[in-house]
């Protein structure tokens, strides 16, 4: 082959590879992310949801791509950001907390959707029941309100002359709210305390309701699950320790932030199982013969350092409990 043909043939090939990998990305299935909060405060669990797909056979950048939809909070967003990701004709989309998921229902009726809820999908209106979910939504229930009565005995059991107790909710995440009172309020009065309710959906107002808690005096703090509040657990820490008061939060998240206690669902592995099930149906499985599943981890995690400076002595049986104990 002569020099000058060579080198055109070289050059032809080398033109043809950015356009043999454009190829390849195109056909790469592409999964829509949908959040109502900000990336910020979820690394963890998006590290989980990344090692379900692993688990299923999908490596983000090599055999999927994912489109994140972060609302940063607003929770009015999600539906036109669940269009977006319609418009874009992602291959599925996991659609995380109440918010996210109801606007990804409403916004497709053929692009499966694995959610992840904090409550009964059925009743929520995700599915029509949970082994049988039909229509193209799965997912998951970790099992949120549901645990509010045992949030409140262990409250009770850290500080025993605990009898007011202040629930911080978060007003813009309405199904959250509505779940959460739902199922504090009946357990309050089963062991008699008394709650009142306080909300916030911004930074100022977590500000002025620790505020109030001086006027107020409660005993202790159940702040309610919400995207927001997790996002602002940091803040929420270092309020309670401020304001000595003690406080019981749904997440390991807000412990590691410095906060007292946490009980629930492990949502490292939910997040984990919601990339599983995306990567089967991402496989060919369909939403429809996918049941949902429901959370079977459960925590219970202590910050030991917490509990001094609030001048509590964790009781044994507690620390014995423990999932995990921070010093």
């Amino acid at each position: 082959m002569k020099r000058r043909a060579f080198i055109s043939l070289l050059g032809g090939a080398s033109a043809a590879w950015p356009l043999a990998a454009r190829a390849q990305q195109a056909a790469m299935p592409v999964i829509g992310f949908l959040h109502p909060a900000s990336s910020d405060a979820f690394a963890d669990r998006l590290r989980a949801f990344r090692q379900g797909l692993r688990d299923a056979g999908f490596i983000e950048g090599e055999s999927v791509a994912i489109e994140y939809r972060w609302a940063e909070n607003q929770v009015d967003r999600l539906p036109a950001l669940a269009a977006d990701l319609v418009s874009r004709r992602v291959a599925i989309i996991a659609a995380i907390a109440v918010p996210a998921s109801v606007a990804a229902k409403g916004a497709t009726v053929t692009i499966p959707v694995v959610f992840l809820a904090p409550e009964d999908p059925v009743r929520l209106g995700l599915v029509a029941s949970l082994a049988r979910p039909e229509g193209n939504l799965t997912g998951l229930n970790f099992f949120a309100s549901e645990l509010a009565a045992k949030r409140l005995e262990l409250l009770r059991e850290l500080v025993p002359a605990t009898s007011r107790v202040a629930v911080l909710v978060d007003p813009n995440n309405a199904a959250g709210t509505e779940s959460t009172l739902r199922d504090v309020e009946p357990a309050a009065r089963a062991m008699g305390l008394q709650i009142q309710v306080f909300k916030a959906s911004t930074s100022r107002e977590i500000d002025a309701t620790f505020a109030g808690f001086v006027r107020e005096r409660p005993d202790a703090l159940f702040v309610a699950t919400a995207p927001f509040l997790t996002d602002r657990r940091v803040q929420l820490a270092l309020l309670a320790a401020i304001h000595r008061i003690p406080a019981i939060y749904p997440w390991r998240d807000f412990v590691e932030a410095g906060g007292l206690m946490s009980y629930g669902a492990s949502l490292r592995d939910a997040y984990r199982l919601v990339g599983v099930y995306v990567g089967r149906i991402l496989k060919g499985a369909k939403p429809a013969d996918l049941p949902v599943l429901q959370s079977t981890r459960f925590e219970l995690v202590l910050n030991h350092q917490a509990a001094r400076l609030l001048g509590l002595t964790v009781p044994d049986k507690l620390l014995v409990a423990a999932d995990e104990v921070i010093e």
